[in-house]
């Protein structure tokens, strides 16, 4: 396989630019597609008459590329560039997103949206692989540190564009044109067209990174799978860090699928009867500047004081405010209240995986970035998966109030795997450093 553009030979020409220039306009475009089919689309059937259950459980299974995309990580890391990847996936994606709206006026609209949801999570995955490996490569391992909190923040400004801004205007339409499959259509159109202007962009901005070069293949491909198996799964406690990659979110993987469900539905059976356009204006005001304020601090702290000594304490900062949808269901506090705990909320979500993904970052081998940090992302996208997909069962059957007790105290499990995953950073710093 070949995505070559032909540009490479006019890397030596091209100035390198500042991180500033491309981190965030690329962790915006990974994370709108992200968003769009994890959980816009949760908003989507919700509202198109689709029951919790299915709701959880298909939008769950559409999180499967990211739990097995780890299986052609190596097919990027030996063919063309991490650049190129990322230009061409980005086209699919804009292709895909493009037909998306349209499949909502059909009388099938669930089964076909859902095929061009799954479609634009495989280009996704894909295009996921290849930007870590970009960033990997562009940036040293100083400015991978720092840089996490602005890659974190502009990943969840594309989520907040989705849940927020995108969903507020489904919101305003469903009320102003009374048609709720025309207003998610309109809706869903912003998105498509977003994603285009950006990937003019990142045609003409990205940098041409010196260690960006197509890797000579120069043994049988599965050797090479089997290498990058074995190098990632004999590293030093292996089990202990498996463990805390997919248990860390785990009452995060709980909670996702049905926030919205819960704030959408009315009083009478537990949720806070909010409307579609108070949604996405609760997570696109309040919570949009207290999770861009949490991701770049989280990124200044774990640059400046280290993963060992970050964990911990943001560990807890991304747990702790899980409480406020406990506290939710049992009060049902007035609208403002709600915008005011959820912005609690995603300050803690953006604080508190800034030294989660450093470590990720870290629990790679030079040889093989790219595949080792697709097979960690994997198994992270597994322990979101696998308790979202059951989640909408368990809160038909026990109600809101105690699916949320119950998915904040499954925030223990993740916090008892720091006790052993293994902690001496410096040692695997090394092991990045270009």
């Amino acid at each position: 396989m070949s995505l070559n553009l032909g540009f490479e030979g006019k890397a030596a020409k091209k100035p390198q630019r500042s991180p500033w220039v491309f981190v965030p306009t690329l962790y915006f475009a990974a994370g709108l597609p992200y968003v769009l089919v994890n959980i816009v689309s949760v908003v989507l059937y919700k509202k198109m008459g689709v029951d919790n259950a299915q709701v959880a459980l298909w939008t769950s299974f559409l999180y499967l590329p990211w739990v097995i995309k780890m299986f052609w990580g190596p097919l990027i890391e030996f063919n063309s560039t991490k650049r190129n990847w990322i230009l061409w996936m980005q086209v699919a994606l804009c292709c895909c997103l493009g037909c998306l709206p349209f499949s909502l006026q059909l009388s099938n609209f669930f089964w076909v949206s859902f095929g061009f949801f799954a479609i634009a999570a495989f280009l996704s995955a894909t295009h996921d692989i290849a930007v870590d490996g970009f960033y990997l490569l562009s940036l040293d391992q100083e400015a991978q540190a720092f840089f996490v909190g602005v890659r974190t923040t502009f990943y969840k400004i594309a989520m907040i564009f989705g849940s927020g801004i995108i969903v507020f205007l489904a919101g305003k339409l469903e009320v102003s044109l009374d048609n709720i499959p025309l207003s998610w259509t309109l809706a869903m159109v912003l998105p498509a067209l977003v994603f285009s202007i950006v990937l003019i962009i990142h045609w003409f901005i990205l940098p041409f990174p010196t260690s960006d070069t197509q890797k000579i293949l120069d043994k049988p491909i599965g050797t090479v799978y089997l290498e990058v198996i074995q190098s990632y799964f004999g590293q030093k406690g292996i089990g202990a860090v498996i463990a805390f990659i997919g248990l860390y979110r785990l009452a995060e993987a709980m909670l996702v699928k049905l926030t919205a469900p819960f704030l959408l539905d009315p009083t009478e059976v537990g949720g806070l009867g909010l409307s579609t356009a108070d949604v996405g204006l609760a997570y696109g005001t309040f919570g949009a500047i207290a999770l861009t304020f949490g991701g770049i601090l989280g990124g200044f702290l774990v640059s400046h004081y280290g993963v060992n000594k970050s964990l911990w304490p943001m560990a807890l900062v991304l747990n702790l405010p899980n409480v406020v949808y406990v506290y939710m269901a049992y009060a049902h506090p007035s609208t403002p209240v709600v915008y005011l705990l959820i912005a609690v909320e995603q300050f803690g979500y953006g604080l508190g995986t800034a030294a989660y993904n450093v470590y990720l970052m870290y629990f790679v081998e030079e040889k093989y970035k790219t595949s080792h940090f697709a097979i960690s992302t994997g198994i992270m996208a597994l322990g979101i998966m696998l308790p979202g997909a059951i989640s909408g069962y368990i809160q038909q059957a026990v109600g809101y109030r105690i699916f949320f007790v119950l998915a904040f105290v499954l925030a223990i499990p993740g916090l008892l795997t720091l006790l052993f995953i293994p902690m001496n950073s410096q040692e695997k710093v090394t092991v990045i450093a270009d």
